[in-house]
């Protein structure tokens, strides 16, 4: 019995000090990130306003970012679990094409970037790809009577690439995006 509490006590030194170094190489990694592992934060007309969290933006005016499965509420954050062949969500996910398509009716015929119908893990995602910005473009523009040559200027200013040029997509932060918009003039 001695023996098996000796190898216990071991293995949980060992394990104590694995993760222990593990945390500690998190936390310093985070470090470099360009936020230094702290949140966003944009205060904007007043509102303290977090760019690493999805808002909801209903307005035609505004670019819309991914949709939500939690309502854009950070307290729930998760995704649906539902499957790419489960019947209710591709309804919900034919739904938000609809809905997508009669919004921009000047891409009708065009590709519908998948972010724009489909709900992240999270369900806070705050960025879309630059082609889902561009898919909205025609909407705002109309909208806003701006040229459409402005908006795509826009869209490839906001546009962030991969972090040290290797990892993840170019994105565009939906919040930012808006802010920008809504400064253009």
């Amino acid at each position: 019995m001695k023996n098996h509490i000796v190898s216990a006590f071991r293995l949980t030194l060992v394990m104590l000090i694995a993760v222990g170094v593990y945390l500690l190489f998190v936390y310093g990694g985070s470090k470099v990130l360009p936020t230094r592992g702290n949140a966003e934060i944009i205060h904007y007309k007043g509102q303290k306003l977090y760019a690493n969290i999805g808002q909801e933006f209903k307005s035609d005016k505004y670019f819309h970012g991914r949709p939500s499965s939690v309502s854009y509420n950070a307290a729930g954050s998760g995704g649906s679990n539902k499957g790419p062949s489960n019947e209710e969500y591709l309804e919900t996910v034919q739904k938000r094409i609809d809905t997508l398509k009669m919004k921009n009716p000047a891409m009708a015929n065009a590709k519908v970037p998948v972010e724009l119908v489909t709900a992240g893990g999270s369900g806070l995602d705050p960025d879309i790809s630059a082609e889902g910005a561009l898919y909205q473009a025609k909407r705002i523009a109309k909208v806003r009577n701006l040229s459409e040559e402005q908006l795509s200027n826009l869209i490839s200013t906001q546009t962030e690439k991969p972090f040290l040029g290797l990892l993840g997509p170019s994105k565009v932060n939906v919040l930012k995006l808006n802010i920008a918009l809504d400064q253009l003039k």
